[in-house]
């Protein structure tokens, strides 16, 4: 079982991402999805999360109105469209998912992780 991260990349502030978050080895359909990121020098924070229906999605404020999470079920992924990038949003961004919606929303005892992926927003 896997997720994978992707889609990270230098941007200018104000630039646009898409992230995705592919699962293999096994169906996630009823699994909550999230994404945490990490800056150096910072602890772990929630950025988003959606549930397994993929109807309800909650995000973190300082990412409410710039970033949309969604999900692919046909993909078996999730996705993190990132708008009006800011350089604090400059981070190593993680996905996970869990069945139970606070851990994808605390980070803790998540069931499973993906391999971060790098977001750098220069000024």
């Amino acid at each position: 079982v896997q997720l994978q991260a992707s889609g990270g990349g230098l941007v200018q502030a104000g630039g646009s991402l898409r992230l995705s978050c592919a699962a293999s080895g096994r169906s996630f359909s009823n699994y909550a999805m999230g994404w945490f990121r990490q800056a150096p020098g910072k602890e772990r924070e929630f950025v988003a999360r959606v549930t397994w229906t993929g109807g309800r999605t909650y995000y973190a404020d300082s990412v409410k109105g710039r970033f949309t999470i969604s999900r692919g079920f046909a993909e078996n992924t999730v996705y993190l469209q990132m708008n009006s990038l800011k350089p604090e949003d400059t981070a190593i961004y993680y996905c996970a998912a869990d069945r139970d919606i606070v851990a994808v929303t605390t980070g803790d005892g998540v069931d499973y992780w993906g391999k971060g992926t790098q977001v750098t927003v220069s000024s």
